[in-house]
């Protein structure tokens, strides 16, 4: 990725306002022990005391890889119950990257992240609906499938 991702601008501009990067070697100890890198290039989302939230494993190019951090970034808002931040990291990753391998996994969150700071669970059959409707093969889906029931 440092020859083909890591030196367009696009990503340049998106690292460098969303995120602290620390590029590590795989081998550098305890730092690849302790996070468990078996596999390079490993991208992971920590909040500020270490803990991860997200992981990104292998290749990827700029139209991949920005909305896999994003989606990363959603995460660990959502794993803070910051729901708000979440969802604007999940729209922006449906708006910008439909067509990503993560926008699926973003229209779950979203409903998920509006059913939590709501209660209201017309959300989530709205995710199956449009999951449904854009991304019928998807896992997410799938697992989006009992949600068709709400009334």
């Amino acid at each position: 990725m440092d020859a083909v991702t890591y030196p367009n601008e696009a990503v340049i501009e998106f690292i460098n306002q969303n995120v602290i990067p620390l590029q590590i070697a795989s081998d550098q100890q305890p730092l690849a022990s302790d996070f468990k890198i078996t596999w390079t290039p490993a991208l992971l989302i920590l909040d500020q005391d270490g803990n991860e939230h997200h992981r990104t494993v292998g290749f990827m190019g700029a139209d991949e890889l920005m909305p896999s951090l994003l989606l990363g970034i959603g995460t660990l808002h959502f794993n803070e119950n910051d729901f708000k931040k979440a969802l604007s990291s999940y729209e922006k990753i449906i708006s910008d990257y439909p067509e990503s391998d993560s926008a699926p996994e973003a229209i779950f969150q979203k409903g998920v992240s509006l059913y939590k700071s709501t209660n209201d669970p017309k959300p989530l059959k709205e995710a199956y609906e449009h999951l449904k409707d854009k991304y019928m093969e998807s896992q997410w889906t799938k697992r989006a499938y009992p949600y068709r029931l709400i009334q």
